[in-house]
């Protein structure tokens, strides 16, 4: 099954890091985002991906492109046999990834209609930029119960501020520090028929109209994910995520 990740975005609250490559790519313990999210979906022996990408989608086509030579020694031929050779093997070698420039201005919903042709039935779409412990063959199995075109992972994610409570009277009975809200919100980590990409065009959001007339028709149901789940949206989630992976309490690292 393709796994669809969402990697064009432009990271503007990471401006420190974002400058000169795209969110997904900035590094968590010395390794791109992108491949700690690929690394847990290949843990689950999902391990066919299509990347789209959009701003500095050069970088992850490098990235990729040199891999290789990346991660294992390697000794140069120069001359008019020129060619690379790569001592070692990587963990990765099963990994089959599909880079595809799908525009820098292009929208969510858009990234997805445009790798259409790369896709050849059910498939499954995420966000480049979040880290989750979600149980992937969980997810997978609830989709397949509920017989419906989508699922979306859902959490309930804690409060950015601390919260008091008070009584009738206005007296404060405690304090909380930032508890976990009643609602649910998007994770990502969705499930698609192949069907979804009719409801898409090369303009639209994802998580608007597309979503919208899906739930509208009753053809989107809800995973809920208690565990960990955490976007990486400024540069305090950035370095919390290298704290946790230093620490060694990554909740993320199933693999």
């Amino acid at each position: 099954m393709k796994v669809v990740l969402l990697a064009g975005g432009l990271g503007t609250r990471m401006r420190e890091e974002t400058e000169y490559k795209p969110k997904p790519m900035v590094e968590v313990g010395g390794k791109p985002v992108l491949w700690h999210l690929m690394k847990s979906f290949a843990s689950y022996d999902f391990k066919d991906f299509v990347v789209c990408t959009g701003y500095r989608g050069d970088v992850i086509k490098d990235y990729f492109l040199n891999y290789n030579a990346r991660v294992n020694d390697f000794t140069a031929h120069l001359g008019q046999s020129s060619h690379i050779e790569v001592h070692g093997q990587h963990a990765e070698t099963n990994w089959k990834v599909t880079v595809a420039d799908t525009g820098a201005t292009t929208m969510t919903g858009g990234r997805v209609k445009r790798v259409g042709q790369y896709l050849d039935g059910r498939f499954m779409v995420t966000y480049g930029d979040g880290l989750a412990d979600v149980d992937l063959k969980a997810l997978m199995t609830f989709h397949e119960s509920h017989g419906k075109l989508a699922t979306v992972t859902t959490v309930r994610p804690l409060s950015r501020f601390g919260v008091m409570d008070l009584d009738k009277n206005g007296q404060v009975q405690q304090f909380r520090e930032k508890p976990q809200t009643d609602d649910y919100v998007n994770a990502g980590f969705f499930v698609f028929e192949p069907e979804v990409l009719n409801y898409l065009d090369e303009d639209c959001v994802l998580e608007q109209a597309p979503l919208e007339r899906l739930a509208a028709e009753g053809q989107l149901m809800a995973y809920r994910h208690e565990g960990f789940w955490q976007p990486m949206d400024t540069y305090r989630e950035y370095t919390m995520l290298n704290e946790m992976w230093d620490s060694n309490k990554a909740p993320w690292k199933v693999w």
